[in-house]
């Protein structure tokens, strides 16, 4: 659902923090979620998954109840009431865990439900607008891409001074018993022109490696000056460090440092990202103070990135204004051609950038095969003595 709501949200500070905190009233929680339900209807998956479940619950919990019944029954018949309460009791066990899982299960439901709806009236509030769930996320970052049953979820949006979304973001990975839900929140920031692929991996948030969902290629580590490095590891296409250079300049690299040193930054197209693995649209106020302040702090400074262009593509601007192909006669009426070209260095490139700086080279995880090697060496190891102390021993 999309609320429109006044504009200039980024910008307001302090900001309105009420709606996440104050009581709320159940029936505009009622209501809310009738017009969320009216704009999103229900789709034939979910109807699909509703049957199934309803089917299951009928297959394992009437069952259960006709078995506790008859025990009680057959007990009271034969006049042992402890044989009968004996006979039942392994049926009570599934009726036991059904009695405390409904009620936790409305209970989170009712939660999530209040939360979705302080979310939204906080989203109104500050000048923005909300939508509840978008499944497969159209953008360009390195997450949004992986796995499957990909969905954003609590997503507000400002449009000014330029689009920024907060949202929360979760896709799956694997089947069966290895299917792994990944979580992550997510700031997407629209830039004024594409960028080089550039990953700013926050030092402060890693374990045992890196913290992102790919491994690029060491050979496009960028060093910058100062103790930027003690903060990121900064990866650029091979070839664009002159590039990074000019768009990470000391003023922005120190507004990364203070306010982003917890979050990885991805520069994608014409995106910035910032990730982090835990929700970015919440309840919690400080998460949003922490978050409105960096944005705040960032957003001034990408206005000197518009002016960047990418010098590789002079060349082949330079050989379209020269094919004889292209350069067309006038039509009538239009002004007539200049009798000599503009001098080459005055061809300013267009907005874009050149293939082989849009995507970083994926590089290989040495943490990675060392906790599949030991993760296969405890598991295999026993079986493989105990088949050798079977050879040699028997």
């Amino acid at each position: 659902m999309t609320t429109p709501v006044p504009q200039n949200a980024a910008r307001q500070h302090p900001f309105e923090t009420r709606p996440l905190t104050e009581p709320v009233d159940p029936r505009a929680v009622n209501e809310f979620w009738r017009a969320v339900k009216a704009q999103n209807p229900t789709s034939g998956a979910q109807i699909v998954i509703g049957v199934i479940v309803a089917v299951v619950f009928g297959l394992v919990f009437l069952p259960t109840i006709g078995f506790t019944l008859f025990g009680l029954i057959a007990g009271i018949a034969s006049g042992d009431a402890g044989f009968g309460a004996l006979f039942s009791l392994p049926a009570l066990v599934p009726l036991v865990i059904a009695g405390v899982g409904i009620p936790l299960f409305v209970l989170s439901r009712r939660r999530t439900r209040e939360s979705t709806y302080r979310i939204a009236r906080f989203a109104q509030a500050n000048g923005m607008t909300f939508r509840p769930v978008v499944n497969d996320p159209p953008l360009p970052g390195m997450i949004f891409h992986l796995g499957s049953s990909r969905v954003a979820s609590q997503l507000v949006r400002g449009q000014e001074p330029r689009f920024v979304e907060f949202g929360n973001y979760r896709y799956t990975t694997g089947s069966g018993k290895n299917r792994t839900t990944h979580n992550w929140g997510y700031v997407a920031v629209k830039l004024d022109v594409p960028l080089p692929n550039i990953v700013l991996d926050a030092l402060g948030n890693n374990g045992l490696g890196s913290n992102l969902p790919s491994t690029f290629s060491k050979d496009q580590r960028l060093s910058l000056e100062g103790d930027f490095d003690q903060h990121f590891t900064l990866y650029c296409p091979s070839g664009y460090e002159a590039d990074a250079l000019y768009l990470f300049t000391p003023d922005i690299m120190a507004r990364f440092i203070d306010h982003a040193a917890q979050l990885d930054v991805e520069i994608v197209d014409d995106w910035l990202f910032l990730y982090m693995r835990r929700p970015a649209s919440t309840t919690d106020v400080n998460t949003w103070a922490w978050l409105f302040g960096t944005v705040g702090a960032l957003l001034g400074k990408f206005d000197q990135w518009a002016r960047w262009r990418d010098d590789r593509l002079r060349s082949a601007q330079q050989a379209a204004a020269q094919d004889p192909v292209t350069r067309l006669p006038p039509s009538p009426g239009s002004p007539a051609a200049l009798p000599f070209a503009p001098p080459a260095g005055m061809l300013r490139p267009p907005a874009g950038v050149a293939p082989q700086g849009r995507r970083l080279r994926k590089g290989f995880s040495w943490v990675t095969l060392v906790i599949i090697v030991v993760v296969f060496g405890v598991t295999l190891l026993p079986h493989f003595l105990g088949l050798l102390s079977f050879v040699f021993f028997r």
